[in-house]
């Protein structure tokens, strides 16, 4: 599965209102998103036409807007819901996705919650 090139888009921001807590659904928050994906880039490299490669912008627009509706109660299920859309992308052999919630309501001092989920084509 990791025999492949990686193409990576990292920090990706987008306000969801994914929680368990009636206040992370009212109010939202900031969640970040990794991703890295396996692609083969030989042919790209080669004929330098974005028509050979992915197109991580369009990608990166359906991530945010992945983020932005259809609250979910876990940061796994929004992992999984990103993966999947990786992986509509013919060319993507497979993707690692990382969601972070540097905003989680946890009674500590923390830096990040975060989730990475790595999926491949079957």
């Amino acid at each position: 599965m990791m025999r492949t090139d990686r193409l990576a888009v990292h920090g990706i921001e987008a306000v969801g209102h994914h929680g368990v807590l009636d206040t992370e659904r009212r109010d939202g928050q900031v969640f970040k998103v990794d991703l890295v994906l396996g692609v083969d880039t030989s042919v790209a490299s080669r004929t330098d036409d974005l028509q050979d490669t992915v197109d991580y912008g369009t990608l990166v627009e359906a991530v945010k807007r992945a983020v932005e509706t259809d609250p979910v109660d876990l940061i796994e299920t929004l992992a999984q819901r990103i993966a999947d859309l990786c992986l509509r992308v013919s060319r993507v052999q497979w993707t690692e996705v990382t969601v972070h919630k540097p905003e989680a309501p946890i009674e500590a001092a923390f830096s990040d919650v975060a989730v990475t989920i790595l999926r491949s084509r079957p």
